[in-house]
């Protein structure tokens, strides 16, 4: 059902649209397209390690990567479809579904509902994570990591950059305020900034507050930010280190980082990639 793009309302879409295999599991666009080229209002982070993160989107609007697959399909911008109810007929009308959503859901009376296609799709993309060299290194492999590397992983932690992109994703596990000690947009760019969370909770305490991106393959998954709108990944870096630290980073320590990150990116999963699809419904 990832790869499915039958669901959606002009039959392009899939959730494998946004999340593409040469750019380990992004689009490498500013912001995505859906359905009929509509403009998605955020960038479409990695899938590939969705599964490690606390919240789903940037502004953790989604509780879990289940509920995030369930109100897709409904999005005006993603799938386009009205309500769940016009998904399930699309499914139903397609050879296959019901069968395998039997046997994934057995002794349901009617296992094709909403709450199963996110939990299917769930399952799914739990199974994406892969190990890094990074990961190898944690686990005492010091020759893991270059010591161009590690010398970027020293000031990584150093600067403080790990107090945020922290835990099993070095990232995904906390919300916090884009812009610190100065205003975001002023670095980026931005014109109309997004004011994050705080179109969510309504609050004034959640302006400009987003997730913690998580840093699994953040070399392969530009542009960066919740915007896309800064395309480099050394300018990232500079752009972080201004906003959330008040350090003019030196040329020598954000390519430093830079060559670090290069660390975290896995394997494209050999399960990541569109099935034989199910043959149309015959036609009279």
């Amino acid at each position: 059902m990832f790869f499915e793009t039958r669901i959606s309302v002009d039959g392009n879409v899939s959730c494998s649209h946004c999340h593409l295999p040469e750019r380990q599991g992004s689009d490498g666009l500013p912001k995505s397209f859906g359905v009929f080229g509509k403009a998605n209002p955020r960038n479409a982070p990695t899938i590939f390690n969705a599964a490690y993160q606390f919240k789903a989107h940037w502004r953790g609007d989604r509780e879990t990567i289940e509920e995030q697959a369930e109100k897709s399909p409904t999005g005006p911008a993603t799938f386009g479809n009205p309500d769940f109810p016009a998904v399930i007929v699309k499914l139903k009308s397609i050879p296959g579904y019901t069968e395998l959503f039997g046997r994934a859901f057995p002794g349901k009376a009617d296992p094709m509902t909403q709450k199963n296609w996110g939990e299917a799709i769930g399952a799914f993309e739990r199974t994406l994570p892969q190990r890094t060299r990074f990961d190898a290194y944690l686990k005492g492999d010091t020759k893991a990591l270059s010591p161009a590397e590690q010398a970027g992983l020293q000031k990584f932690i150093d600067i403080g950059c790990a107090n945020c992109h922290s835990g099993v994703g070095l990232g995904g596990g906390s919300f916090a305020k884009f812009g610190i000690v100065s205003d975001y947009w002023k670095e980026t760019g931005v014109a109309d900034p997004d004011k994050g969370r705080a179109d969510v909770t309504k609050n004034d305490a959640d302006l400009y507050v987003f997730k913690v991106p998580s840093l699994r393959n953040v070399v392969a998954t530009g542009p960066y930010f919740h915007d896309g709108s800064v395309a480099d990944l050394t300018r990232a870096v500079r752009v972080m280190g201004k906003t959330q630290l008040g350090l003019d980073l030196s040329d020598k320590d954000a390519a430093a980082i830079t060559t670090f990150l290069g660390a975290l990116t896995q394997s494209v999963p050999i399960n990541y990639s569109a099935p034989t699809p199910f043959p149309d419904t015959p036609r009279e």
